[in-house]
């Protein structure tokens, strides 16, 4: 390989690393939003009103769902929701922590997480649920549980960076290298 081909090459490699990291971040955030999040996946409580829903042992999150008319352009307003959850008989109350996360809103589907159920023990939980909801289109919470794959996200950002680096060395190797001086041909 030439003195010159080795930083075209190292140019080539960088900027292929850094569109398969951006490629890959952009897939990945797609999935995590659409795929991947089970935000209903034990059910769904209307609001108001009252439910039973089967949760396992560990961590649940609970988010606000209602339906839309159109595409919310700014951040979608959350109402003053309040939840009690009934333990089955002989289980530990699970506990709730204020979690609100990012809105995610797919056909006028629209979806927000707003707390983080810590449940000791699976079983069967009364739900009841109460807020003003004038306004709002068939409002519920939905209980189900968001994507493990956020650190795809986070590999996917540090490939990214670095891509970037490589391609600035690259790109550096490659300016120098062309001013090289180079003997004559005779």
């Amino acid at each position: 390989m030439s003195r010159r081909a080795a930083p075209r090459v190292a140019v080539v490699v960088a900027v292929l690393t850094l569109v398969a990291a951006v490629l890959g971040f952009i897939v990945t955030l797609a999935l995590n939003a659409f795929v991947f999040d089970e935000f209903d996946a034990y059910g769904e409580v209307p609001i108001p009103g009252t439910g039973s829903i089967e949760l396992p042992a560990g961590e649940v999150t609970v988010s606000f769902h209602t339906v839309t008319a159109g595409q919310p352009t700014s951040g979608f307003p959350i109402p003053a929701i309040s939840i009690n959850i009934e333990s089955p008989d002989g289980a530990a109350d699970p506990v709730v922590t204020e979690s609100i996360g990012a809105t995610t809103t797919i056909n006028s589907d629209t979806h927000a997480p707003v707390w983080v159920v810590q449940v000791a023990e699976a079983g069967t939980y009364r739900i009841a649920t109460d807020g003003d909801m004038g306004g709002y289109i068939n409002p519920r919470l939905a209980f189900g549980y968001g994507s493990s794959y956020g650190w795809l996200l986070w590999l996917c950002g540090g490939l990214a960076a670095l891509g970037a680096l490589l391609l600035i060395v690259a790109l550096l190797w490659s300016a120098r290298a062309a001013k090289a001086a180079r003997p004559l041909e005779s």
